[in-house]
């Protein structure tokens, strides 16, 4: 049998994290309140962190913690006391890009793996080698590396080193992201997790001596997004990155939604179960389509086959989905489907179900009944218990969806 790569996924708060667990993650990411790249997400205080790390333990799933900021001396000075209590939550593996950090844990907590953060850089083997030799066991490659050149950082280092590299999700313009724009235009560092997007917003020449004057750079009347990057996907390529010794891949998107995290997650369990099963099959159309059914910019394939041209820029600041979420699932019973209401929808609309491990369902909401068995003919009331008609069962969590509205 083939030995299949991690799916890592991404998870904000608590029900992103549900989520990946629920959709088929082999491992979830997650940032603490303080020294996290995701300074706008929930994130996890130590005791939602012990609760999450032993629900995705009883499921054979791995956590690790994104300690991935560039702090300053007075963090350092409480750093020591933050390792030994995320540890004792139990996770898995600390992320980490700065090298105060990395030699702080090796030397509080040798018992606890390091993966070095994409922010540390890493384009050859020499510097991955290194980093190995200082205790971690797995580098997070950069993004702008080619194919070849992770093949060949694989040959060239310690087989027990892993590798991880990016899937799929948001390119910084930044690329490995060591970015100043939002600290220059906001005053929000993107190196320590309050990155304001500068690089997705409209930007115009103007001329010294004609103030007030904008001319576009070239994409449109309405300005230019030459910054702005596309969405990472490399669903169709994962059978190259595992033959140049890809050990992981990662799924961008702490700061996204739970229905990004379930339907991303769950196209690429699909993928990978159908390439590295011990019968390899092609991906499922499916889970292809599934990429356009949530909220993402237009994709790209990124630096993996040498260096892009402007195919990697967005035109535009916008984003394309097929699908927004109407409902979740929480339970079903006797023919009935229970579901908590996230956006309306009316009786005799065209819907479907994401559920894990498995192809959309599609039907027709009928019988639709509110929170006390009463006939209705909209569910309009945000969060509000709603049922409907449906004679198969489905498992709680699956999430109820319809075309998105433009």
């Amino acid at each position: 049998m083939i030995r299949k790569p991690e799916l890592l996924a991404p998870a904000g708060d608590m029900e992103c994290f549900s989520m990946a667990l629920q959709y088929g993650a082999d491992a979830v990411y997650v940032g603490a309140k303080t020294f996290g790249m995701r300074a706008a997400a929930k994130n996890f205080d130590f005791a939602t962190l012990q609760q999450a790390v032993a629900q995705a333990h009883a499921k054979g799933v791995k956590v690790y913690l994104t300690v991935n900021v560039l702090p300053r001396c007075y963090e350092m000075d409480v750093m020591p006391e933050f390792l030994t209590e995320a540890a004792a939550g139990g996770i898995d593996a600390v992320i980490a890009a700065d090298l105060g950090v990395m030699t702080t844990l090796r030397k509080l907590l040798p018992h606890v793996p390091l993966h070095a953060s994409t922010q540390t850089g890493v384009v050859n083997y020499a510097t991955a080698q290194a980093l190995y030799d200082m205790g971690a066991e797995r580098v997070v490659l950069a993004r702008e590396l080619p194919l070849e050149d992770i093949a060949e950082i694989r040959a060239k280092t310690n087989p027990k080193l892993e590798l991880e590299t990016f899937v799929h999700g948001a390119m910084c313009m930044s690329v490995s992201g060591r970015c100043l724009l939002s600290e220059y235009f906001t005053g929000r560092d993107a190196n320590r997790g309050a990155c304001a997007q500068s690089c997705r917003w409209r930007y115009h020449l103007v001329e010294e001596k004609r103030p007030g004057q904008y001319f576009p750079i070239g994409e449109d009347e309405n300005g230019s997004y030459i910054l702005n990057a596309k969405d990472l996907c490399m669903m169709p390529h994962l059978q190259k990155l595992y033959e140049a010794g890809v050990t992981s891949f990662k799924i961008e998107g702490r700061a996204k939604s739970f229905y990004y995290v379930a339907g991303i997650t769950n196209a690429y369990r699909a993928a990978m179960d159908a390439m590295f099963g011990e019968n390899p099959a092609p991906i499922p159309q499916w889970a292809m389509d599934e990429l356009e059914a949530v909220s993402h910019r237009p994709y790209t394939t990124g630096f993996y086959f040498g260096r892009p041209d402007d195919s990697i820029h967005n035109a535009t600041a916008s984003y394309v989905r097929t699908t927004e979420v109407i409902g979740i699932v929480q339970h079903w019973a006797d023919g009935r489907l229970f579901v908590s209401q996230r956006n309306r929808f009316f009786a005799g609309d065209a819907v479907s179900l994401l559920c894990p491990a498995e192809p959309p369902r599609y039907f027709t909401v009928t019988d639709l009944q509110n929170g006390e068995g009463e006939p209705i003919e909209a569910a309009n009331h945000a969060m509000m218990d709603c049922s409907l008609a449906l004679d198969t069962p489905v498992p709680k969590g699956a999430i109820l969806r319809k075309a998105a509205e433009d």
